[in-house]
């Protein structure tokens, strides 16, 4: 097991306490289950949902007065998304989840939304949340999106099509992004909540998915589906700013997940290579392997500490846009190399479904997509320069 750095930023009793509930988690309940849960594709795993919510991982990051865990600093959020994802990444990810429909809702709601969204997410029953964002034409460009929400007597019509939702149709609460100006761009998107029931909005068939299929994803229908205005969610046209608010934290937890991944390829690898015994020693000892392991070993620790970087200064109110980016790019990228050069080190065992290093393979590939992908972030870091 790779120790966490905790010498550069020392963790509170509390913290302790969630990392260790969290990796025993991962290891007991997890890792288990997750040869069973990509073998199934497109079903939500509902018992480890309710396992996790009952031992309050699901809304351990939502604040304590609506019922939460109290976790609400971004680095403590890394923390426990790197040792859920040290289990499996996309069920690591479908855990923590509600974090990024409380995102928005924490930005711009006001005190009885958040009352009347957040609180139902903090208990054992918590129910399923999604961040609907994404369209068929429109995805690292948020500020493209097409779905509109026109003014009708008492709040909005909404009308347009999402795709690739995490979620949909899983979920009960939606926070929906659509134009309320289509003239505009990003000032012209809005924020609103929904719930799955709602008429006018329907769902699609399960998405087959390369990989993470924890998380079921589908595309989302609106067709004049109503919304009253109490659920929208800040002013008209404030919705790209909470977005972007949003996704800042959430390139930093991605940053995490697949620092986590990354760190089970590693281990997995490493530990195999000291038993496997080629050319009368263990591989370990043969000079390629070696160095393919300290090249593994040295990308995770660049990725963990640039991804803590990028929440410690967002917990410090600063401007963390770069940093988010650079922590989700070198971090993804880490996870597809480390994920690759474990599957090299077994051989065609990493090539079996007998080993889990071939699922964290196609699993790692989505961490350099979703959020904006590889190339995305390096448009947003060279305008920094």
């Amino acid at each position: 097991m790779t120790e966490l750095p905790v010498e550069l930023c020392p963790l509170t009793p509390e913290q302790n306490d969630i990392v260790e509930l969290t990796r025993a988690f991962a290891r007991e309940e997890i890792r288990p289950r997750a040869r069973a849960v990509d073998e199934a594709d497109t079903e939500t795993p509902w018992d480890l949902w309710r396992a996790a919510a009952k031992v309050g991982i699901t809304g351990f990051m939502l604040p304590e007065e609506y019922g939460g865990g109290g976790f609400t600093d971004v680095f403590t959020q890394v923390l426990v998304q790197e040792e859920l994802c040290v289990g499996d990444l996309g069920i690591g990810n479908l855990l923590c989840s509600n974090g990024f429909f409380a995102d928005p809702v924490l930005e711009l709601g006001t005190e009885e939304q958040k009352r009347t969204w957040l609180a139902p997410l903090a208990g054992p029953d918590s129910p399923m949340t999604s961040l609907a964002t994404t369209e068929p034409g429109s995805g690292s460009d948020a500020a493209s999106i097409t779905t509109t929400a026109t003014r009708t007597t008492g709040g909005y019509l909404l009308s347009g099509q999402k795709a690739w939702i995490s979620n949909a149709g899983e979920a009960e609460f939606y926070v929906v992004f659509a134009k309320t100006d289509p003239a505009q761009r990003s000032g012209g998107v809005s924020a609103f909540l929904l719930r799955k029931n709602t008429d006018g909005m329907t769902f699609g068939e399960p998405m087959r998915k390369m990989g993470q299929r924890a998380i079921v994803c589908r595309e989302v229908f609106f067709d004049g589906a109503f919304v009253p205005e109490g659920n929208r969610l800040g002013n008209e046209g404030q919705g790209f700013r909470g977005l972007m608010r949003t996704f800042d934290i959430s390139r930093a937890v991605l940053g995490a997940a697949a620092t986590g991944v990354a760190r089970a390829a590693y281990e997995y690898a490493r530990d195999y290579a000291k038993t496997r015994v080629q050319f009368g020693k263990p591989i370990i000892e043969h000079q390629a392997v070696a160095f393919r392991l300290a090249d593994m070993r040295t990308r995770v620790e660049q990725a963990r500490l640039m991804t803590w970087r990028a929440a410690k200064r967002l917990d410090a109110g600063l401007d963390a846009t770069t940093e988010a980016a650079m922590a989700k790019l070198i971090a993804s990228e880490t996870a597809a190399y480390c994920t690759w050069a474990a599957v090299q080190t077994l051989g065609g065992w990493g090539y079996s479904r007998e080993y889990p290093v071939e699922q964290w393979m196609r699993d790692a590939k989505l961490e350099e997509i979703e959020e904006g992908t590889s190339d995305i972030m390096r448009l947003l870091i060279s305008r920094s320069m």
